[in-house]
C-alpha cells in the first residue's frame, strides 16, 4: 500500500494513538457529525481507518487517552480493537477480533 507525502503512516498512528474504537459503517453514517464533534479537542489523529469483520465493515477511530476511547466506544455502540488485530500485507484490511495476545503488564 502506498501513501501521499506527508500522511501518517498506520504504523505511526497505532504508536501514538493506540486506543481504537472500531464502529459499524452504518452507525458512522448515521452519527457522523456527533462522532467528530466528540474527537474535537481530543487529540485524534486526522485520519484513521477501516476493517472487514465477517463480511461487515468498520471505521475505526484513534485516541491517545484511553479514557476517551472508553468513552466514545459506549457512547457510540462500538468496541475496543486492538491495532494487533488489524491484518498484514494484503489482507490488510481484515480485523482478526480477539487474536491479540495480552500484553504483559511490568
Amino acid at each position: 500500500m502506498t501513501r501521499r507525502k506527508g500522511e501518517l503512516s498506520a504504523s505511526t498512528i497505532d504508536r501514538q494513538w493506540p486506543h481504537q474504537v472500531a464502529l459499524h459503517h452504518l452507525v458512522t453514517r448515521r452519527r457522523y457529525n456527533e462522532i467528530e464533534a466528540f474527537r474535537e479537542g481530543k487529540n485524534c489523529p486526522p485520519r484513521g481507518h477501516s476493517v472487514c469483520y465477517q463480511g461487515e465493515w468498520y471505521n475505526v477511530f484513534c485516541f491517545a487517552d484511553e479514557a476517551h476511547a472508553l468513552v466514545f466506544a459506549h457512547r457510540f455502540e462500538g468496541e475496543i480493537c486492538d491495532p494487533r488485530e488489524r491484518g498484514r500485507g494484503r489482507a490488510w484490511a481484515q480485523w482478526k477480533k480477539g487474536t491479540a495476545k495480552p500484553k504483559r503488564r511490568g
